[in-house]
């Protein structure tokens, strides 16, 4: 299969391009509220309003634009950044970390939280059952716009990126919508209806993504200018920032069903 050189931008508006990646982003966003806000009326959640969560949302996403840049520049770009330190701003030239998106999420979550006295664990329990819908859109965009290829392979569904090289290259980004999207989406379904205690859910997010995303970069190009680590074949920096959610998550797996084993355990 040969990459459709699909063009970047999906339509104008006058001279200003409206990008597929962005439309991504904004679908992802509206998504999350449009499903967050049905779990609150439905539910009857009573420690947030839709009012508070819509608010909530437009915080994290700025944290979500300004984590994601800033990590992709300190992560993949940094002697870059040194050199030209107002190469952070230029967003419109591509380069957003998912790590960094985390922690940039994370810090404006930590934030709303104190601003209108919520529970941490609460707020993302709520959000992140809805988040893989945005980051399946993302990595189908990823192979419209030829970032992120795979590594060489010999199977026939192989494609063709032409700018690159003549070689079959496994469809990393069609790989990662899969799992990422579809699968964690699943997987998100279920901990929602499986899993009460709260932090539970947003454990298993955290612990399986960094799981996905670390299995992935097999078979995914590391970045250019990084390479391998380590003087390794093998280990990506995808891979080093992966690890400590797949840690974080299982710890906080760990420390909420504790006190269901203590439980059962005097029950027996």
């Amino acid at each position: 299969m040969m990459h459709p050189m699909i063009d970047p931008v999906a339509f104008y508006v006058g001279s200003w391009g409206v990008h597929w990646y962005g439309l991504a982003y904004i679908s992802g966003f509206f998504w999350v509220w449009f499903m967050g806000a049905r779990v609150i009326r439905k539910e009857r959640l009573s420690w947030i309003s839709c009012e508070v969560y819509e608010g909530v949302l437009c915080a994290l996403m700025l944290g979500l634009v300004l984590g994601g840049r800033v990590g992709y520049m300190l992560f993949y770009q940094f002697s870059s950044w040194l050199a030209h330190p107002l190469l952070v701003f230029r967003i419109w030239e591509g380069g957003m970390s998912f790590h960094g998106a985390v922690v940039g999420v994370g810090i404006a979550a930590w934030i709303q939280t104190r601003c209108h006295k919520l529970q941490f664990l609460a707020l993302t329990d709520l959000i992140l059952p809805w988040v893989p819908v945005g980051l399946g859109l993302g990595r189908i965009c990823n192979f419209l716009n030829g970032e992120l290829w795979g590594r060489p392979t010999h199977q026939d569904w192989g494609v063709v990126f032409p700018w690159v090289d003549a070689q079959l290259r496994h469809p990393s980004q069609l790989y990662e919508f899969g799992l990422e999207g579809l699968l964690l989406m699943g997987i998100m379904l279920w901990a929602r209806r499986r899993y009460v205690r709260q932090g539970q859910v947003t454990g298993i997010f955290i612990l399986i993504y960094g799981l996905i995303r670390f299995s992935i970069e097999y078979v995914r190009m590391p970045d250019a200018q990084l390479g391998f680590l380590f003087h390794t074949d093998w280990l990506t920096m995808g891979q080093c920032l992966s690890i400590p959610m797949i840690l974080l998550g299982g710890c906080l797996l760990y420390v909420k069903a504790k006190p269901s084993i203590e439980r059962s355990r005097l029950s027996v």
